[in-house]
Parts: C-alpha cells; sequence; structure tokens
C-alpha cells in the first residue's frame, strides 16, 4: 500500500514562491521607464539573437526576466492573442491591460495547479494615445498585476536596482537622460556594462502605425556619450 505525505497548502504555496523567485533571481535585470515622448526598455543582455524585449501590436511592447523558454512561449502568444482581438474586433480594441489580464491568468493557473510555476516576471509596455494613457504592467510569476506608474524592474537584484532607478527618477525626463539612468542602474557603482551587452527597445510615435523600435549598438552610444 503506499504511503502519502501531506504538504498543507500554505507550505505548498511557500514552496512554489520560493522555486520561482530563485530562478527568476538567476536571470539579468531589466528596466521599463516612461520618458517625455514615450517608453524606454533596456535589459542586460549579452545574446545578439535571444531577444527580451519585443514588440507585440501597434502600440504594445513586451518585456521577459527569468527563464528565456518560458517567457518567449508567452510573448508569442500575446502576439497570436493581441492579432485575433484585432482581426475579430478592430485594432483600437487592443491594449495593454487586457493583455497583461490575459498573461496574468495563465501565470496564475501555472502557480496553483501546473506541475511546477513558471520562473518569469514580465512587463508589458503601451505607448498612449488619443483614447488611452500611456501605461506599464508588471505581471509577476503568480499572476499578480502591477500598474507601475514611472518604471518598473524585473529580475535578478530587482530591489536594489529599483532603489538606484528610483533616486534618479522623480520626475519623467528626456530619453537621453532616462537611459543613462537606467544603464547606471543596472550596472551599480563597481562596474560598467558594455553598449554591446545592452538590449534597448522603445515606444515613439513617429507618424506611423507601429511605434516599436530597437536601438542598434551605435545609436545607444551616441544617447549615452
Amino acid at each position: 500500500m503506499s504511503n502519502y505525505f501531506y504538504v498543507s497548502p500554505e507550505q505548498l504555496i511557500k514552496d512554489r514562491a520560493e522555486f520561482a523567485q530563485k530562478g527568476i533571481a538567476r536571470g539579468r535585470s531589466m528596466v521599463g521607464a516612461i520618458y517625455d515622448a514615450g517608453v524606454l526598455l533596456i535589459a542586460e543582455n549579452p545574446s545578439a539573437s535571444l531577444n527580451k524585449i519585443s514588440e507585440i501590436y501597434d502600440r504594445i511592447a513586451f518585456a521577459g526576466a527569468g527563464r528565456y523558454n518560458e517567457f518567449d512561449r508567452l510573448r508569442e502568444a500575446g502576439i497570436r492573442w493581441a492579432d485575433g482581438t484585432g482581426f475579430t474586433y478592430s485594432r483600437e480594441d487592443v491594449d495593454a491591460r487586457a493583455l497583461a489580464n490575459y498573461y496574468a491568468q495563465h501565470l496564475g493557473d501555472m502557480f496553483t495547479e501546473g506541475q511546477k510555476p513558471l520562473e518569469v516576471e514580465i512587463l508589458v509596455a503601451q505607448l498612449g494615445s488619443k483614447i488611452r494613457p500611456t501605461k506599464l504592467y508588471r505581471v509577476a510569476y503568480e499572476g499578480t498585476i502591477s500598474d507601475e506608474p514611472f518604471f518598473a524592474v524585473l529580475g535578478g537584484d530587482a530591489e536594489t536596482i529599483r532603489a538606484r532607478f528610483a533616486a534618479h527618477e522623480e520626475r519623467i525626463h528626456p530619453l537621453k537622460e532616462t537611459l543613462k539612468n537606467a544603464v547606471d542602474a543596472l550596472a551599480g557603482p563597481e562596474r560598467t556594462i558594455a553598449t554591446a551587452d545592452l538590449e534597448v527597445g522603445i515606444l515613439e510615435d513617429r507618424g506611423t502605425r507601429r511605434t516599436f523600435m530597437r536601438l542598434s549598438d551605435n545609436e545607444v552610444s551616441e544617447l549615452l556619450s
């Protein structure tokens, strides 16, 4: 006859949370911040092909921290959701809050019912328009959504980086200053991050439907100079 070991629900939830937090902490951090003309997304990422920052829809971008294969599947699912919603209704009906809710439901279900929780945190960024404001939504591994007013930090040593960045971000700055503050916060006082190890994307209205743009190393270097 098999023996079954009882684990209290409280202990089970605690163990799952610790497991997810450890996985996320092993990854490098990223910062999302609102600047005077749009949204900046920046991550420490030495890989040139495994992107942490991507476009989801016309005015919506995605960033992930933690286990790459898990948040990349979420990115692909978000693109399918956005395309399906835009095709069924209209492009204006696709908004970041609904997408964040979609992600939160999936992460919450995996945290409570899956074989293991997903070791990811994600950020959904929306560039404002005439009908919607600029928004940053951070979705945690257990499905909690946070509406971040000015900036968000994901992965790695998030609390320390958040404290460094908050010291400079008492108000909204231009892109050049916001980028410099974000890089300084990611690097800390004891090291520097090479431009080639930075992945940078922005959401900015340039008079076209699509607003996402990935900055090259040369463009980042010029802004940091």
